[in-house]
């Protein structure tokens, strides 16, 4: 069976994530997101990054996000989120998650993150097991774009 390149979720804004605006606040952008891909990659490919740490005392940490808020996001709006993995190195992961309407004809913000795989017992950098790089190999989606500004052109919608 083939595994889905690009994972896809759904979710409501709430209250407390909110600004006094009614506008999802900037920090709260990256939860909604991360917790997304998250539930993503245990649903869809059978990775728990929770029981992996619990079991093989090895993770992720967040290295790097760089993120672009392009249209407001409302309390209360249903939202979707995808994500895919666009390249991976022996102990790293790079990851694109998008947040659209509920619909996905318009996007919300991008967000590039960078994972360290980390070893919580040796308190170190990790390379990843032959069996996650079979993973990776199988679901890497690259991007064609070289940085993140040219990305955020490529998916902006262009104006004539």
């Amino acid at each position: 069976m083939e595994l889905p390149k690009v994972l896809e979720s759904k979710a409501k804004i709430r209250f407390q994530d909110c600004d006094p605006f009614n506008h999802l606040n900037n920090a709260a952008y990256i939860n909604y997101m991360i917790n997304a891909r998250e539930d993503q990659i245990e649903k869809h490919y059978n990775l728990d990054i929770f029981k992996l740490a619990k079991t093989k005392g090895v993770s992720w940490v967040v290295g790097t996000n760089q993120i672009a808020y392009l249209k407001p996001v409302l309390l209360m709006e249903n939202i979707t989120i995808d994500s895919q993995l666009i390249k991976y190195h022996e102990n790293q992961l790079h990851v694109e998650i998008r947040m659209w309407n509920h619909d996905k004809t318009e996007l919300k913000a991008v967000l590039w993150s960078s994972f360290v795989h980390f070893n919580l017992l040796k308190q170190k950098r990790w390379n990843h097991d032959q069996q996650l790089m079979e993973l990776f190999k199988k679901i890497v989606n690259p991007v064609t774009a070289n940085n993140f500004e040219e990305r955020i052109l490529q998916l902006k919608p262009q104006k004539v």
